[in-house]
């Protein structure tokens, strides 16, 4: 595996991939890798020839600086992991490399980016995820990004931003990883002591409840959400318990129609958390007879 630090480098090192007409896979990160991050790895290894896996923690997304600082950084580890999962190139460049002075350009997406995650860390976060995953697939100029879809927003966002701005790459989502008891694989996860991590368990216990409602043949909007609510009772802080469209996020109210996503976010000790499912309600069988 090469590591690569400067643009110049990482372009250089994928002409050999492009004159042969290789395809390129790219795996966006900020590193602290868990078992999510390796999942997307390994998928890009099974389908594409060349293995990029940028390692940068964007400043840009962060709204709070003392979250920047607190963002855990196991660079070694990283790569050790990248390495063994048969990465070809771990692209860690410095801030400077990314965001040179006089630096001015951002990229937002109207709407969608504005709700929920938007909402709640204001509308640099949004903007800051665009524009290094724009930067990132300009330098890399992969066949396929990988995400995971734990970040059900981000995806969104930078699938529509992908789409407008016409960019030749597929965004790939994959499932969200989970560690046995249901609690989503996050790099946040480690900053959890003992008693927090149990606490946080209400957030995966809360989607848990909603599908099994939904199962049973509950759609009422405001009964599924209230559902959710009573499983956080333990958490510290919730920002949203929200049913939205999957794709465009705006609310879903009365009745569920159709695919909705379930998405909660809440504060446990001094991190932050995200989860989220989609809930497919059982299809009427009069309605489908």
């Amino acid at each position: 595996m090469r590591t690569v630090r400067s643009i110049a480098e990482m372009r250089a090192s994928l002409r050999r991939a492009r004159s042969e007409g290789l395809s390129v896979a790219l795996v966006p990160t900020m590193g602290a890798f868990h078992a999510g991050h390796h999942s997307l790895m390994r998928a890009a290894r099974a389908n594409h020839d060349e293995v990029v896996v940028s390692l940068f923690v964007n400043p840009a997304q962060f709204d709070d600086p003392r979250d920047l600082d607190a963002y855990p950084r196991t660079v070694d580890h990283d790569a050790a992991d990248a390495a063994e999962l048969g990465v070809d190139v771990l692209f860690a460049p410095p801030v400077e490399e990314i965001y040179p002075p006089g630096f001015a350009t951002t990229i937002s997406v109207g709407g969608l980016a504005a709700v929920l995650e938007g909402a709640t860390r204001g509308p640099r976060h949004f903007a800051g995820v665009c524009t290094v995953v724009a930067k990132l697939l300009n330098i890399v100029q992969p066949d396929v990004a990988y995400f995971g879809q734990k970040d059900a927003q981000q995806v969104a966002v930078v699938e529509r931003m992908i789409r407008d701005l016409n960019i030749p790459a597929r965004l790939e989502a994959l499932p969200t990883v989970r560690e046995s008891d249901g609690l989503a694989m996050s790099s946040r996860n480690r900053r959890l002591d003992a008693g927090e991590r149990e606490r946080a368990l209400g957030l995966s216990r809360a989607l848990t409840v909603a599908e099994q409602l939904v199962g049973a043949g509950e759609t009422d909007v405001e009964r599924l959400r209230a559902a959710a609510q009573t499983q956080l009772a333990n958490v510290d802080a919730v920002d949203y318990v929200a049913l939205v469209d999957p794709t465009s996020f705006t609310p879903v109210s009365g009745a569920l129609g159709g695919p909705t996503l379930l998405a909660i976010a809440a504060s446990v000790g001094p991190v932050r958390l995200i989860d989220n499912v989609v809930l497919q309600p059982v299809p009427d069988p009069v309605a489908t007879g």
